[in-house]
């Protein structure tokens, strides 16, 4: 089959639907507003849906992976964010090597497992 595929956009959930847009808003996503529980969060062309929806399986087994040019520099960013200050629930492990690439993790406040990775050339 060929398609000339535009974009891929998860649908995720959240326990506490206001406190999740506030972090994607803080980690620097544009919201758009598509219903009062439904929203799409984008950066640079790519982005995914946030639903006021709390299935604890769903929310507990989701994990997202963005690739990024720069693992650390991202990192970097994202320290100084001071995240985890004000979203307590929120965690960070830091860049990791991997044989395929370097990735460090955001879970967000709900739980939702972010990879967010670079790739080795």
């Amino acid at each position: 089959m060929q398609h000339k595929a535009k974009s891929i956009r998860p649908f995720i959930g959240s326990t506490n639907f206001e406190i999740s847009r506030s972090f994607y808003q803080d980690l620097g996503f544009r919201e758009s507003i598509l219903a009062p529980n439904f929203s799409y969060f984008e950066t640079e062309g790519i982005g995914f849906y946030l639903q006021d929806y709390n299935s604890k399986d769903w929310i507990d087994n989701t994990m997202l992976f963005l690739e990024v040019e720069d693992v650390n520099l991202y990192w970097e960013a994202l320290t100084k964010l001071n995240l985890t200050a004000k979203y307590k629930s929120a965690k960070f492990v830091p860049v990791r090597e991997m044989d395929w690439g370097k990735e460090c993790f955001i879970h967000d406040p709900s739980g939702i497992l972010w990879h967010i990775g670079e790739f080795y050339k």
